[in-house]
């Protein structure tokens, strides 16, 4: 088998990478990035094949699906604020640059896609949990572009039977995940703060809910989807039906740190979800076996990673 990942660089992508390359009927694995928000770091010593480029390039794609069983594609511009202050450049990545992939795989024959999408389509949607039949109210450029994500795929294996599976992520965090931008996502802002002993900042009371999903979740799923080709007529969530909030993340990790933490408040953001959780029914139906990992064993994973980091000035 030969699977192709876009964003394979960056943090989901490269966790996924490493499980992928563990199992033996996978005998290529292909890596689309162009490093905008990806590392080459995270793929340091690995025995993939890189290609560096843009999934906007026809011919970067048509080097990379070639023979390829299936892609996974991860590659996106990532970030609520991010999209709020670019959002062009939010929608050529993450909603052309999904045309680009499902194109680029019909031209190929390539049978079987596996999509990122986010549960910020369901953005001032009220009610809880998210069921995926929930009609979507997107409140950012961001969330916008994912629902054009979810519904290409759909539109693809409508009109050419592409066999494709659109996750919505929820939170997704662990090991891998950048900290050093200013579009950092909320669980390595907090780490990395701690660690180095600064305030953790906390955008509005900090009583606003997520359903953090450890990333070795995530990626036993997506291996799971790849070498069974599981396809699915809409969208499905890829999280647990756990509602944690902000409070509660900083108490565990205080926890995993075995000290207590200095917490600063600042507004709350443009285009932020007040609360979010999963109904977790089709997943479960769909990969029996998927399981979560609970916040303190997310919570120690991401702290040891990120602190061998600082010790080693990675």
């Amino acid at each position: 088998m030969k699977i192709v990942v876009t964003g394979g660089a960056g943090f989901i992508g490269s966790n996924l990478v490493r499980v992928l390359l563990d199992v033996p009927r996978i005998t290529e694995i292909v890596v689309v990035d162009d490093l905008s928000t990806g590392s080459l770091d995270n793929l340091l010593d690995l025995p993939i094949r890189l290609i560096t480029g843009t999934i906007l390039d026809p011919e970067v794609l048509d080097e990379a699906m070639y023979g390829a069983t299936s892609v996974v594609h991860l590659g996106a511009l990532g970030s609520v604020p991010r999209s709020i202050d670019d959002p062009l450049r939010s929608h050529h990545a993450n909603a052309t640059g999904t045309l680009a992939v499902l194109e680029a795989a019909r031209r190929h024959g390539v049978p079987h896609v596996v999509l990122a999408s986010s549960s910020s389509v369901y953005g001032a949607n009220p009610v809880l949990p998210r069921q995926e039949a929930l009609r979507p109210m997107p409140i950012s450029p961001y969330a916008v572009s994912k629902l054009a994500t979810e519904a290409y795929a759909l539109a693809y294996a409508s009109c050419y039977g592409l066999q494709v599976l659109p996750f919505r992520f929820f939170n997704v965090y662990g090991p891998r995940q950048a900290a050093d931008h200013a579009y950092a996502a909320v669980v390595p802002r907090f780490v990395s703060a701690a660690l180095a002993g600064r305030p953790l900042e906390v955008h509005g009371d900090g009583t606003q809910t997520r359903d953090f999903t450890f990333v070795g979740s995530v990626t036993d799923v997506i291996v799971d989807a790849v070498l069974r080709r599981v396809s699915a007529p809409d969208v499905v969530n890829l999280a647990f039906g756990v509602r944690i909030s902000l409070l509660e993340v900083i108490a565990e990790l205080e926890v995993v740190l075995g000290r207590p933490l200095l917490v600063e408040y600042a507004p709350s953001r443009a285009g932020d979800v007040r609360d979010s959780q999963a109904d977790s029914s089709r997943l479960s139906e769909l990969f029996p076996a998927a399981r979560r990992y609970s916040l303190r064993t997310g919570l120690e994973a991401t702290v040891a990673w990120m602190a061998d980091r600082v010790l080693t000035g990675g």
